[in-house]
Formats: structure tokens, sequence, C-alpha cells
């Protein structure tokens, strides 16, 4: 009997490996691969990515005129050194994160980006194969906007927490949205003060109602959900575009046989009533909005600050290395 990750890959999602851990990658054969400041951070300290910090500091110490420049300098080369390696075991993209401190920021948000799809091209890799992961704040969405439109650099919204993100992102032509299930998750069982079964779980509801809109609407945006718990919330959304899942999960669906059933299907939601809305030529009304809902209020800010914080608990690892 074929395995769960198997069936998952046959209701017609693409499996993703979100991971920085390159090592694993390979075994379970993934299209693309995600990556963030946190699973940089926490492969960074691997013995065998020694090498990978050693090129980017000394690409880094050729930069810039002060040891700040430098700093920042090396950690975009490490940032394209990962991101590099797992394209050599893939066949499709990897997403690169834009620094979380640029988050309120269109044009700097803008300007990494340009910077690290140029690191990219001087490495021999076109940037048909980046994906530029920005936060789903206002000026997170502008800036995949005009990378889009203006670049054609195609970006992945991720910390997304709400449908008035999604949408906005989508009129934003964004190439590819992450909508966070486990950290929604996360948000009500606390609130609450009470668990959920897989099939009742906010994260995958969530999913579920951008996947529907986007379908309905016939917007071309990928949605991809991410940051799961647990493979229930995996299986439950069977059928999404895509899935971007950690190595520890997916080493549960590959060692299970447990059928997964097609959850998700675009012909349904086509049949769905859901009027169409739109944010992306009106600020104050997505602020508003987006404003309205707590739980993603906080986990945005939340998202932001800890991949901020590891940005720069990151960059006081290479800083020592250059000083050294």
């Amino acid at each position: 009997m074929s395995t769960s990750l198997e069936q998952l890959k046959a209701t017609g999602t693409v499996v993703v490996c979100d991971s920085g851990d390159f090592a694993t990658i390979g075994k379970y054969k993934p299209q693309d691969a995600t990556t963030n400041p946190s699973l940089i951070l926490a492969a960074s300290k691997k013995p065998e990515y020694a090498a990978l910090i050693d090129t980017a500091v000394a690409y880094g110490k050729k930069q810039g005129t002060t040891v700040d420049e430098q700093v920042d300098a090396t950690l975009d080369r490490l940032l394209v050194e990962f991101g590099k390696e797992i394209l050599k075991i893939i066949p499709g993209k990897v997403s690169t994160e834009v620094d979380a401190r640029f988050s309120f920021d269109t044009q700097a948000s803008v300007n990494k980006a340009l910077r690290i799809i140029k690191l990219y091209e001087e490495n021999g890799i076109s940037k048909d194969r980046i994906l530029i992961k920005i936060a789903s704040t206002w000026e997170g969405i502008k800036a995949a906007e005009i990378l889009q439109s203006q670049h054609g650099i195609n970006c992945n919204l991720t910390l997304m927490f709400s449908t008035v993100q999604a949408i906005a992102a989508a009129e934003a032509g964004a190439f590819l949205i992450s909508p966070f299930v486990g950290r929604i998750l996360d948000w009500y069982k606390a609130a609450h003060k009470r668990d959920y079964t897989a099939q009742e779980d906010p994260g995958v509801k969530s999913v579920e109602s951008i996947f529907n809109y986007y379908k309905k609407h016939g917007y071309k945006t990928i949605v991809m959900g991410a940051s799961f718990r647990n493979t229930g919330e995996i299986t439950e959304l069977a059928g999404c575009d895509y899935l971007t899942i950690s190595p520890n999960l997916l080493e549960e669906l590959f060692n299970s046989t447990a059928a997964v059933p097609k959850k998700l299907d675009a012909a349904s939601a086509a049949a769905q009533d859901l009027p169409k809305r739109s944010f992306i030529n009106d600020e104050a009304l997505f602020r508003f909005e987006f404003n309205e809902e707590a739980m993603a209020v906080e986990k945005l800010r939340e998202g932001i600050s800890k991949f901020a914080a590891d940005a720069v608990t990151l960059k006081d690892l290479l800083k020592q290395k250059i000083q050294a």
C-alpha cells in the first residue's frame, strides 16, 4: 500500500519541505522547499554547515565599510548559500526570506529582495527558481505587488492569518501565500482553553476558506498551507495547492499508510456563494478589517518579532566570525 505521503501527493497537492537542514530534504522528494531565519539559525549551529558559513563570512568581509554592513552582506550570502544547496536537491523553487525588520517598509523590502535575487544570479541561479518571502503586512503586500509587476520576481507572502491578508495578496498578484495553520490553532487553544479535532481545527478552516475564495474568483495565486502542528491538519487539507511540511511530520506521513482522501476541491469551491471583496487600493479598509481579527493581529506581531529576533541572533553569530 502506498504511504500517506504518496497519497497526499496523489490528491494534487504539491509537497514542500519546510527546513533549512537540506541534508534531510531529499528523502521525501518534495517539489519545493521553504526556509526562514529561525530554520537557518537552527541549521547553522550544526557542524556540517560550517563551510557555508565560512563562504558567507569570506564574502561579507569584502563588502561595505562598517562591520554592520559586512554582517548584513554575510547574512544575505548565507541565505543564498543555503538556498543554492537546497536547489541541488529539489526540482522546483526555494523560498528565501526578507529580513523581518523590513516588514513595515515597502521600499526596504523591495531593495532587499532585489539584492537577494542579484546574489542568486551571481551564483548562476535564475530568479524563476526563487520565491522571495515577505510578511503579509500592508507594506509587505505592496512590496510583493511591486516585485511581481515591475521586476518579474515571484513572492511568497508569509505570516498569513486572515482572509483579509489573503484577498489583498491575490489582488497584488503574489505568486504564492503561506497561511499559518498551526499558529492559528495555538491561539484558539490558548484563548478558549480547549482542544480541537482536525476537522474543526480553526487553522484548517482558515486555509479552506482562503482556498475556496481563490478558486471561486479565479485567482492564480497558490495557496500553501504552512506551520503544521500534527499530520491531522495536513491530511484535512489534502487537495490544497501546496503544503509546506516540517521533516518530522514528513517522516510521520512517510511511515504511515493511513488513507488520505482529497478534501479540498476547486470545482466544488466554484459552486459556493462567496461574495468578492477588495482591499488592494484601500489601505484604511485593509487595516480596519485586519484589526478586527485579534488572533491575526497578535500572531502577525508575534511572528515578525520571532523571525526578527532569530535574524539578530544569527547576525551576532556571523559578527563574531567576521571579527575573529
